[in-house]
């Protein structure tokens, strides 16, 4: 290793990049980035725990954590650890190979999601990734071969309201119209029908529906949970009509509600499951989990993959994720913290109502000054997000503690305050 390499590793970032304030780094952003996420609300460079800090040295008390991907917060040093050791040894070898890592990774979904005998994973890069992999699934149950009397089944049900990613599959599952419509004609015969509406889902069920895609909470329309027995009525419905009940648990998975799956109250058995965020702490993964040996059969050898999914880092990322996660008693950090905070959030004047479950919260104001509270809350050392015009969204890491939930709540008046006055 050479001074220089030696100065790269100790110090990475200052290295590279070299030394500059946040306005700097902007103006840097602005003339070399594509202008997709608009202007960033701040130049990180730094993380520990549930805190951040910006190139100005700026304290931030993360609670978005990515948008529930930080699920052990930033650098959390088991996480770091074993993602050093494994670059250290095998870093990729693409799909015509596997690895322990891969293997042990997809023996442990299967084990925490109960999966039944029969069934597999696909690992991905991402949500959408894997939202891509289960649309094309839902091609896969088309039915009888062109030509036949037997019916094709054309039709893939999601909600209005969802999210399920930008690529041109999940976008067409997406419902959005302001991210829809620029990149239209979308792949066909996808139907949105009213969110929560169970005689609406039983309407649209019929034998030409190959799939329903459902969040069990929508986070991007502002944390929406389904109801158990609306789950149970889309398993139902599917189940009569020979279509495969799809569950994205991109945002809602790997304990963001206190369980592995959001969906577990519910009591059923879906045909596939997306995860994604939270999955590696961090490090870019995706998942599909197929239930069952008939589901698991619809894609075969050549129908599908991905150059880097599936990776030994990525992979060995999302085991010590969930190790971690179940040897610190994270899930129970997660019912407890989040039942304190939407306590703490009801009890504000301004709030209107709370929703979600664990650590997903979305709670709505008497005004429309969501966005400028995010703006208020990043000048009061707090990130937050706002999906809607009187919604916030919170989604911090699940090892956020009560004296840091208290720390926000304390704060939070004087941020809807500040807000208010600066419409």
């Amino acid at each position: 290793m050479t001074a220089n390499e030696a100065e790269l590793v100790e110090t990475p970032a200052d290295a590279i990049t070299g030394h500059s304030t946040g306005a700097d780094w902007l103006a840097r952003y602005s003339s070399s980035l594509m202008g997709v996420f608009g202007t960033p609300q701040r130049v990180l460079v730094r993380g520990a725990g549930s805190l951040v800090w910006d190139a100005d040295g700026k304290e931030y008390l993360d609670l978005l954590g990515g948008i529930a991907v930080n699920a052990l917060g930033h650098a959390h040093p088991f996480v770091t650890s074993v993602i050093s050791s494994q670059l250290a040894t095998l870093g990729h070898v693409s799909n015509f190979f596997t690895s322990p890592t891969q293997i042990a990774l997809a023996e442990k979904l299967l084990a925490i999601t109960k999966a039944p005998a029969g069934s597999k994973v696909f690992f991905a890069n991402s949500g959408t990734e894997a939202n891509e992999a289960a649309f094309k699934l839902a091609r896969r149950n088309g039915g009888g071969p062109a030509g036949s009397e037997s019916v094709k089944r054309t039709k893939i049900i999601a909600l209005e309201g969802a999210f399920h990613g930008r690529t041109m599959g999940a976008l067409a599952l997406t419902a959005k119209e302001a991210y829809r419509a620029p990149f239209e004609p979308l792949p066909g015969g996808v139907v949105h029908i009213p969110f929560g509406d169970v005689e609406a889902l039983r309407a649209a069920v019929d034998d030409t529906t190959a799939a329903v895609f459902l969040e069990p909470i929508q986070g991007e329309a502002g944390v929406r949970p389904l109801s158990a027995e609306y789950l149970q009525a889309a398993r139902e419905a599917t189940t009569q009509a020979g279509a495969l009940l799809i569950l994205d648990e991109v945002q809602t998975g790997i304990g963001r509600t206190g369980k592995w799956l959001a969906s577990e109250d519910a009591g059923i058995v879906p045909d596939a499951v997306t995860l994604a965020k939270g999955l590696g702490g961090g490090f870019p993964v995706g998942a599909i989990i197929t239930f069952g040996e008939a589901t698991s059969a619809l894609l075969t050898a050549g129908q599908h993959g991905t150059t880097f999914g599936g990776n030994p880092v990525a992979t060995a990322a999302a085991l010590a994720t969930l190790h971690a996660i179940e040897s610190q008693g994270v899930l129970a950090n997660v019912l407890a913290v989040g039942a304190h905070l939407r306590d703490g959030l009801a009890a504000v004047d301004a709030v209107t109502e709370v929703r979600g479950e664990g650590l997903l919260i979305g709670f709505d104001l008497d005004a429309d000054v969501a966005p400028a509270m995010v703006t208020a809350a990043l000048d009061a050392g707090f990130i937050i997000n706002s999906p809607g015009p009187r919604t916030i969204r919170l989604a911090p890491p699940l090892i956020l503690t009560t004296e840091q939930a208290d720390r926000f709540l304390a704060a939070l008046p004087e941020i809807i305050k500040t807000a208010k006055d600066a419409q």
